[in-house]
């Protein structure tokens, strides 16, 4: 957990007759770490964690693939092996919170989670060492600026189970939203509804990930601009209405 170099610095401390209390507090090292490297410096040789199998609930997987693509992000843990898994969720949508904190249990083999608020969304977070094994695509820097592709472990459970996929990454990136527009018949202005779902990401690869995954299912799509996916056709819309629907 500790590097030898840290060690050598809290001992350093103590023999210069700082109490352990006073060493914990400055740098954040338990009391019972330093005093157990005052018998022995060296960390004891740590067998190698086993590499996860991909999860078995391959559905909710396909769900929390397509989130974290979108609102998603890893970080270590500052003191210790394990990573945290973050997912972001804005607050006006309280069922989409309640839905990813469903699959990140579903899918942390200690079946935990917790929300983190902060100004206008809600972090679901979820503690597990090995969350960079089963979403690797973590990486240092934003996604857009680098390579993002499925394992083929994953690119199977995507294809077993597209619509989940879809569904994450609209409910992380995504919108359904009902656009109009009027025309003149017979000399009266009418108003015409209808419906359309939109997917928006800074990284291309995301995109075509998406996209690809549209074409799996048979959902008509066109681009909009460079990074915005456009699904406005009505079979495509009524597709996507009984398998994704708005976010709630």
């Amino acid at each position: 957990m500790y590097d030898v170099s840290t060690r050598k610095r809290a001992i350093a401390l103590v023999a210069q007759g700082r109490s352990l209390n006073s060493v914990s507090r400055e740098t954040g090292i338990s009391r019972a770490a330093i005093r157990s490297w005052q018998d022995r410096l060296e960390p004891l040789p740590r067998m190698a964690a086993p590499f996860p199998d991909p999860p078995s609930d391959r559905v909710t997987y396909s769900y929390l693939l397509g989130l974290y693509l979108g609102d998603g992000c890893i970080s270590p843990h500052p003191r210790g092996p394990g990573h945290y898994l973050r997912i972001a969720c804005a607050d006006a949508w309280p069922g989409l919170i309640d839905a990813c904190e469903a699959a990140l249990r579903a899918i942390n083999p200690a079946h935990t989670a917790y929300r983190v608020q902060a100004v206008g969304y809600v972090s679901v977070v979820g503690y597990y060492p090995h969350w960079p094994h089963l979403f690797p695509q973590h990486g240092p820097g934003k996604k857009h600026e680098r390579r993002i592709a499925l394992e083929a472990w994953q690119q199977a459970i995507v294809h077993e189970h597209p619509w989940e996929f879809v569904r994450g990454l609209i409910h992380s990136d995504g919108c359904r939203i009902t656009n109009w527009t009027e025309k003149t018949i017979d000399g009266v202005r009418k108003r015409y509804e209808y419906p359309r779902y939109f997917f928006s990401n800074l990284s291309g690869d995301v995109i075509r990930l998406f996209t690809d995954t549209l074409d799996h299912v048979g959902v008509e799509w066109k681009m909009a601009n460079p990074r915005n996916v456009s699904i406005a056709k009505r079979a495509a819309v009524a597709l996507m209405d009984t398998h994704v629907g708005p976010k709630y």
